[in-house]
C-alpha cells in the first residue's frame, strides 16, 4: 500500500488510484521496482550483497525502488552488518521496509537507523464490520453469531478472517450459520459449555465423563475444546463483572453468558481461570489426555463447594471474637447466643467439645477456671477443623 501510494501517478497521496500502470502492476506483484524478500529463506549474507548490487541501479518505470524484507529477525548478523552502510546512506530513489513479529531480535544497530511502527491487531467490531460489507457486496446472508466466530477465530487478523470467510462462502449454499462456521473449524456447540455450568450448580460430577465421552465419540480435538473452555469462563468472568456490556458477543449469546454466570460466585470464576490455566500444561503431557481432561473437568465441578479463602478467615475471626466473649466471662448463656452466627457443624462440634470436656459433677454453672478449660480444648478443635478445611477446600458436614 505505502509502495502504491509513492509510486501512483498522482504519488504522494493517502490513497492511491489503483488503476494507473504503477499501482495495478504493484497490486499484482508483478512491478519491477517493487521487491519482497522472505527472510526466513533467503536471510543469509549473499543474499544481503546481491540486494546491495540491486540498490545501485535506478528505477525502471516507478518513481521510487520498494524493498519489503518479511520476518527480518530472521536475517543472519553477517547480513544485517552487510546492509548497515546502505540503511546509513540509503540511495535517494531506494525505500526499505522491514517486516517482524519479533521486533527484539533485530539488532540494535539496525533499529537506530530506521523508524519503528509498531501496529496492533484489529478489533473484533472492525472485522466484523469489513466481513459484513463483503457478504452485502455478494448478496450473502450471514448470521451475525457466525461474524462473531470468524472474528474471534482470527485474533486480529484480517487477512486470516478474510481467507477463512471466503473458504466458506464457497462450500455453503443459503444462510451461513454459526454452526457451519463451528464445523468448518472444528469448535465445540457452545450448548455444552453452557451445560458444564448446570452440572456445576447442581454437582453433577457425572457429566465430567459424559462430556469427554461426547468429545470422543464425535473425534473432536481435546487441545481445541481446552481453548474454547477457558475462553468460556473468561466470558462468565466478564458478565458476573461487567455486565453483557462487557463481552461483545450478540445479543442471544450475551444474554445466555449473562444468565449463566450468576450460577458462579466472583471468586469461583477466578478460580477455574488460574486452574484450567496451570492444568493446562498437564493436559498437553499427559499420555492419556481422555483421563487427564475428566480429571480436569472433575476438579471443576467439584469446586462447586471449595470454600474461599476471604470466607476461613471471616470465620476465623468471628470464632475468635466468640472465643473472647467466652473468656471475659459474659457467661455460659451469653456465649450461646452467639454462638447461633457461627456455621451450623462448627456449633455442634464446639457443643460436642464441652460434654466430653466437663466432668459429671460439673454444676449447671461452671466456674470461670472450668470455663477456661472448655475455651482452650475448643479453641484447639476449632484450628484444626479450620486448617482442614484450609488443606481440603471443602466443607464436610
Amino acid at each position: 500500500v505505502f509502495a502504491k501510494a509513492i509510486n501512483c501517478v498522482t504519488a504522494p497521496t493517502n490513497e492511491p488510484c489503483n488503476e494507473c500502470r504503477n499501482c495495478r502492476q504493484i497490486t499484482g506483484g508483478i512491478a519491477p521496482d517493487v521487491v519482497e524478500i522472505d527472510a526466513a529463506t533467503h536471510g543469509g549474507v549473499d543474499e544481503a550483497r546481491r540486494l546491495k548490487e540491486d540498490i545501485g541501479y535506478a528505477p525502471l518505470e516507478c518513481r521510487y525502488k520498494v524493498f519489503i524484507i518479511d520476518e527480518a529477525h530472521m536475517l543472519s548478523k553477517a547480513a544485517f552488518n552487510a546492509l548497515l552502510k546502505t540503511l546509513e546512506e540509503p540511495p535517494e530513489r531506494a525505500k526499505f521496509f522491514f517486516a517482524t513479529t519479533e521486533p527484539h531480535k533485530v539488532l540494535p544497530t539496525i533499529l537506530s537507523r530506521c523508524q519503528r511502527f509498531d501496529l496492533g491487531r484489529l478489533q473484533a467490531g472492525q472485522i466484523i464490520k469489513k466481513l459484513t460489507q463483503i457478504a452485502s457486496d455478494l448478496n450473502r446472508s450471514v448470521e451475525s453469531e457466525a461474524y462473531h466466530l470468524i472474528a474471534s477465530f482470527s485474533e486480529g487478523s484480517l487477512r486470516d478472517a478474510e481467507s477463512l470467510f471466503d473458504q466458506i462462502l464457497c462450500f455453503s449454499e443459503g444462510v451461513v450459520t454459526a454452526e457451519e462456521i463451528r464445523t468448518s473449524l472444528g469448535l465445540i456447540s457452545q450448548d455444552l459449555f453452557f451445560a458444564l455450568d448446570q452440572a456445576f450448580s447442581e454437582a453433577k460430577c457425572a457429566f465430567a465423563f459424559e462430556l469427554v465421552d461426547i468429545l470422543f465419540s464425535t473425534g473432536k480435538d481435546l487441545s481445541r475444546f481446552y481453548e474454547q473452555l477457558i475462553e468460556h469462563v473468561r466470558f462468565l468472568s466478564a458478565a458476573r463483572i461487567l455486565d453483557k456490556k462487557g463481552l461483545n458477543l450478540p445479543e442471544n449469546l450475551a444474554n445466555r453468558y449473562v444468565e449463566s454466570s450468576r450460577l458462579y460466585a466472583p471468586s469461583q470464576c477466578l478460580y477455574l481461570l488460574e486452574h484450567l490455566l496451570k492444568a493446562e500444561s498437564q493436559l498437553q503431557k499427559s499420555a492419556c489426555q481422555r483421563v487427564a481432561l475428566e480429571s480436569i473437568l472433575l476438579h471443576y465441578i467439584q469446586s462447586r463447594h471449595r470454600v474461599p479463602v476471604e470466607v476461613l478467615v471471616r470465620r476465623l475471626t468471628e470464632m475468635q471474637q466468640q472465643l473472647k466473649e467466652v473468656q471475659s466471662g459474659a457467661g455460659v448463656a451469653e456465649t450461646g447466643a452467639s454462638a447461633q452466627i457461627m456455621p451450623a457443624p462448627l456449633v455442634k462440634t464446639q457443643q460436642s467439645v464441652v460434654k466430653s470436656t466437663l466432668p459429671p459433677e460439673v454444676p449447671s454453672t461452671p466456674s470461670k477456671k472450668e470455663l477456661t478449660a472448655v475455651t482452650t480444648a475448643m479453641d484447639s478443635e476449632t484450628l484444626l477443623r479450620f486448617t482442614a478445611i484450609e488443606l481440603e477446600g471443602t466443607l464436610k458436614h
